[in-house]
């Protein structure tokens, strides 16, 4: 890990360390020593889910609290800090054990994920919020202008089941009902079965998933139309 590599880095993280040993701890593995990153790490997890919340809140000011949780969710989790922590280029600057590296561990993505949250802890640390602030907008900033809340909604078999749970009904069923085609251009028919209501809901797809879906998104229209005002799950 040389200098130059370091200097690359905060300028594509967007900061320059004050205390350099603050950088170098991030990016430790606790493979390589004492002196590791899981500190940071743990106060980075805080200060990437404050900050993140507050780029959703001022760039969707129409959307509900279910919204920005469901978006920042997908923001924070590991796959996202993963391919952030590629991009920021942190497999050549990390260090790990001879052991951990030749395993592979410069690419693992838990351990990359957590150094990239290490590295926001240890931003935070040097500069204060607002030093953190500057290096998650330049991680996430691009993406979260791009987005729409819609596309990442929920699909209709997780917010069905949730639907069912709130009022404490059992999970629907899923079976399917017809296969038609040759097998290398199937299409299926699912039923999803409410049993508690007596509701059955049919969708088609070219696999099995995609017709449990549609299914689902069905039955969730019918109950939704029914649980209004006047409908029969409310007379």
């Amino acid at each position: 890990m040389t200098d130059p590599a370091l200097e690359a880095l905060q300028q594509r993280l967007g900061h320059v360390f004050a205390q350099s040993s603050l950088l170098t701890r991030a990016l430790t593995h606790r493979s390589h020593g004492v002196d590791h990153n899981e500190r940071l790490e743990f106060l980075g997890d805080s200060v990437l889910n404050m900050a993140v919340s507050a780029l959703l809140y001022q760039r969707f000011s129409g959307s509900d609290e279910g919204d920005l949780t469901r978006v920042r969710a997908h923001l924070v989790r590991e796959n996202s800090l993963h391919r952030a922590a590629l991009a920021l280029g942190l497999p050549q600057v990390m260090r790990l054990s001879d052991g951990e590296t030749r395993g592979g561990g410069a690419m693992r993505p838990s351990i990359l994920a957590d150094a990239l949250e290490a590295l926001i802890g240890a931003a935070y640390l040097d500069g204060g919020f607002d030093a953190s602030m500057q290096v998650v907008r330049r991680l996430f900033g691009q993406l979260i202008d791009n987005t729409e809340i819609d596309s990442w909604s929920k699909d209709p078999k997780t917010e069905l089941q949730e639907w069912l749970q709130a009022r404490r009904l059992a999970l629907p069923q899923y079976r399917i009902a017809a296969t038609r085609g040759q097998a290398h251009a199937q299409t299926f028919e699912v039923e999803c079965e409410v049993a508690a209501l007596a509701l059955v809901e049919r969708g088609e797809g070219r696999s099995r998933r995609s017709a449990e879906q549609r299914a689902a998104r069905g039955m969730l229209e019918m109950l939704k139309a029914s649980d209004r005002p006047g409908g029969p799950l409310r007379s």
